[in-house]
C-alpha cells in the first residue's frame, strides 16, 4: 500500500499519514458482496469519479463533475443501466443523487462492479459524506463533511481505495 492509497479498517481510513474516523456498511466487511446486503467490499478498488453538488460547495478538484437535478444512480438488477449514473425519467429504481440532506453534496466513485457490472454483485460503493459518527451506510464509507472536503483535493490519478 502506498501513503496515496485510502486505506479503510472498519472504524477509520488512512490517507496520506492521516486518520479519519469513517463509518461502513452495516452489513460489516464482505468478500461475496451482493445486491442489497448493506455489506462494504474488501479488496481494492480505483476511485472513477466525483461528484458534487454546485449548489452547495465549489468544484473540489478540477475534474469533479457536477450533480444536475434529475441524475440519478440505478440500483435496479433488472436495468440494463443496472450501477450507471442515469437521468430522470428512469423507469427502474434508482437512487437520487441529488438529496435533500447533505449526504451525495460530494461524491468519490469507486469501480466496485463497474463499468461492467454483474447484476445482483452490489451497485456502486461510493465514498461521501456520513450520517454521523458509527451510522452505519448502506455499504459505502462515510466520512465527516470536513474530513472528505480535506480529501477530494487530494486524491490523485493512482489513489485507490483499499479495504481491508
Amino acid at each position: 500500500m502506498k501513503a496515496t492509497d485510502l486505506v479503510v479498517m472498519p472504524t477509520h481510513l488512512r490517507f496520506l499519514g492521516r486518520r479519519f474516523a469513517c463509518t461502513i456498511g452495516r452489513g460489516g466487511l464482505t468478500d461475496a458482496k451482493r445486491e442489497g446486503d448493506g455489506a462494504t467490499p474488501r479488496g481494492t478498488h480505483r476511485i472513477v469519479g466525483m461528484l458534487y453538488r454546485p449548489d452547495r460547495l465549489g468544484p473540489p478538484a478540477d475534474w469533479a463533475v457536477p450533480i444536475w437535478p434529475g441524475d440519478l444512480w440505478s440500483d435496479d438488477v433488472t436495468d440494463p443501466d443496472y450501477n450507471m449514473m442515469v437521468r430522470v425519467p428512469h423507469p427502474n429504481r434508482h437512487e437520487y443523487l441529488r438529496r435533500a440532506d447533505p449526504m451525495y453534496d460530494l461524491v468519490i466513485l469507486t469501480d466496485w462492479n463497474w463499468p461492467y457490472p454483474v447484476k445482483g454483485r452490489g451497485s456502486a460503493i461510493f465514498i461521501h459524506q456520513w450520517r454521523g459518527p458509527g451510522r452505519p451506510t448502506a455499504g459505502c464509507i462515510g466520512l465527516s463533511r470536513r474530513h472528505l472536503a480535506w480529501i477530494a483535493p487530494r486524491i490523485m490519478y493512482n489513489t485507490r481505495l483499499v479495504i481491508a
